[in-house]
């Protein structure tokens, strides 16, 4: 459940911000942000759903999924491909959002 959480959020969030982007920077009509901020209530939505007992946490490691699935997006959406330092960073966020769900969590 949390991965399909991440990836629903990740494409909620750049799609809602997409919208406002294509609104402000590429001149479409103001109607844009409509969609936009549906999306980004869902981006919100959807990060509730996260197995994790601290707020925090669940949007620290979903950082890294942000990252990688911005990339995805920068290629499919926007037609450029990721050069493999973007794709060498996105794997080292990958990891750190890994680390930060799956460690062993103990009291200091």
């Amino acid at each position: 459940m949390t991965i399909a959480a991440y990836i629903g959020a990740a494409i909620a969030e750049i799609a809602g911000c997409f919208a406002f982007w294509m609104w402000l920077r590429l001149d479409k009509p103001a109607w844009w942000a409509i969609p936009g901020l549906a999306s980004l209530a869902l981006f919100a939505f959807l990060l509730t759903l996260v197995d994790s007992a601290a707020a925090g946490r669940a949007f620290a490691a979903y950082g890294g999924v942000y990252i990688a699935a911005s990339l995805v997006w920068l290629w499919l959406v926007e037609r450029v491909p990721p050069d493999r330092w973007d794709l060498i960073g996105a794997g080292v966020c990958l990891l750190g959002s890994v680390i930060i769900l799956a460690a062993p969590r103990t009291l200091l």
